[in-house]
């Protein structure tokens, strides 16, 4: 509970700071039902409670039009840590299917876009308009180094520096 408390306490501070001039730019078009399933976090540039973390998978699940249960996954600090799980909701626009409300607390959202998605659902970008946090993700735990590199250009175009970016460690799933 304290972890959840702590997310949606960091992302209230965060919104009571100016956004950036120039709007993020979403996914389109957009699939909300492709979407869904199992993403392996690759990098990111970490909130608080993600610091440290190995195996990171997000999970989603479609339990409404415009509703999605989530589950995060991860262990601490190495790949036999302490397992951490979240359980936010998304609120998924109705006008943008790419742009969600992720709820970790009632009843704050902390903003949530899918800035990019390839044809195929197999890799994806997840930034915020304060361009805060960044997850780049796969359905696979391992990329090649090409694919992050692509996916990491996709950010820059969208105003993100790079600095605090962090690759997220996985094991292969025939270790796990």
């Amino acid at each position: 509970m304290r972890w959840i408390l702590l997310i949606a306490s960091l992302f209230m501070l965060q919104a009571c700071q100016n956004l950036p001039e120039d709007p993020v730019s979403v996914a389109s078009p957009f699939d909300l039902d492709r979407f869904m399933g199992d993403w392996y976090v690759i990098a990111n540039i970490p909130t608080l409670p993600e610091k440290g973390a190995h195996n990171a998978m997000e999970s989603y699940q479609r339990v409404g039009p415009n509703k999605v249960a989530t589950t995060f996954t991860f262990h601490k600090n190495s790949f036999e840590g302490e397992f951490k799980r979240m359980t936010p909701t998304g609120f998924v626009s109705p006008e943008n299917p790419a742009i969600w409300g992720m709820r970790f607390i009632w009843p704050f959202k902390a903003d949530y876009r899918v800035l990019y998605v390839d044809e195929e659902y197999r890799y994806t970008v997840i930034g915020r308009q304060k361009r805060d946090y960044l997850w780049i993700m796969a359905r696979e735990p391992q990329i090649s180094e090409r694919t992050l590199e692509a996916l990491k250009a996709v950010a820059i175009d969208q105003g993100y520096t790079l600095e605090a970016l962090e690759k997220v460690p996985q094991q292969p799933l025939d270790a796990r």
